[in-house]
């Protein structure tokens, strides 16, 4: 599962064959009587019944880096409206997002988190918090694992991407995964991959709600401090697809433009998920304005 070497002379994926390094972070959390700065904490508010963070960029790679820090082991997700409304429909994702910290991707969860009085709530873009914690572990010297991608070529172009963007980033390894599911043979080779690349995020690109089944399934089995799940981001850095304008994605467009370039793939997802978010967040809002009311 090693990739091919990039342009330069770093490999992608860390050969298992290295000499023996310290024992990975995750296996064991510092407390602050050993001198190690707790991890900020981030507030979060229910839609739908999936609680969603309420932060920005910044304080989401402060409790990032906070967790590298501390060595606890935890999976964070960047979600739109379709993965909410797919957890509200299946247990097993649904289970996977309640024990994954996720932020509002799309717009129109910041839209619903604003109207349950939290007007500070903003959009944490998975592929724009992919771009500038890459940005921040350049400086910082933090290991990146990149686990998805169309392919094996496309993995390699969005290696090569960033390691343009951001000069002095570490990228320890990378795999893109077939789509069909992995036998428990292959699993184990990943697993031992991942663990031996010492990474300290795994970006994971495979798309949802695939990549949340993925993250927590495997988050026992991985050292990594982060899991963090980015959806379409892979293919945005590596140049296969274009982003919507900045001022569809303020306005809650971006749907329409990733529909117009994707119909066949989206047209089922928003036609059936949107309708269904309108009406399930009517109701809870509804609910919750009868609520304060009676407390009057």
């Amino acid at each position: 599962m090693t990739l091919p070497r990039p342009l330069n002379d770093e490999p992608i994926v860390t050969p298992v064959t290295l000499p023996t390094a310290p024992l990975p972070r995750g296996y064991k959390t510092p407390s602050p009587a050993e001198g190690v700065e707790p991890a900020p904490t981030l507030q979060c508010e229910s839609v739908l019944g999936i609680p969603l963070a309420l932060t920005n960029y910044d304080d989401v790679m402060d409790w990032m880096d906070g967790m590298v820090r501390t060595g606890e082991r935890v999976s964070v997700s960047a979600a739109a409206v379709h993965l909410v409304m797919v957890a509200h429909e299946d247990p097993e994702t649904r289970d996977a997002l309640m024990n994954t910290i996720t932020v509002p991707d799309g717009q129109p969860l910041v839209w619903a988190l604003r109207a349950l009085g939290h007007p500070q709530a903003s959009r944490i873009y998975g592929p724009e918090l992919m771009a500038r914690y890459c940005e921040r572990a350049a400086s910082s010297g933090l290991r990146m694992y990149l686990y998805g991608g169309r392919n094996q070529g496309a993995l390699v172009q969005l290696v090569l991407n960033l390691r343009q963007r951001y000069p002095g980033l570490h990228i320890a390894g990378g795999y893109s995964p077939p789509f069909r599911p992995q036998t428990d043979e292959e699993r184990d080779a990943i697993v031992a991959e991942i663990n031996a690349s010492r990474a300290d995020v795994v970006w994971v690109g495979t798309g949802q709600p695939k990549q949340e089944k993925w993250m927590a399934e495997m988050r026992d089995l991985l050292d990594a401090p982060i899991l963090a799940g980015v959806g379409a981001a892979f293919d945005f850095h590596a140049g296969l697809m274009p982003q919507a304008p900045n001022w569809m994605q303020a306005s809650g467009l971006e749907w329409t433009y990733r529909l117009a370039h994707e119909p066949r793939r989206l047209w089922k997802r928003y036609a059936r998920y949107n309708p269904l978010f309108v009406a399930g967040f009517a109701g809870q809002y509804a609910r919750r304005t009868r609520n304060l009311l009676s407390e009057r």
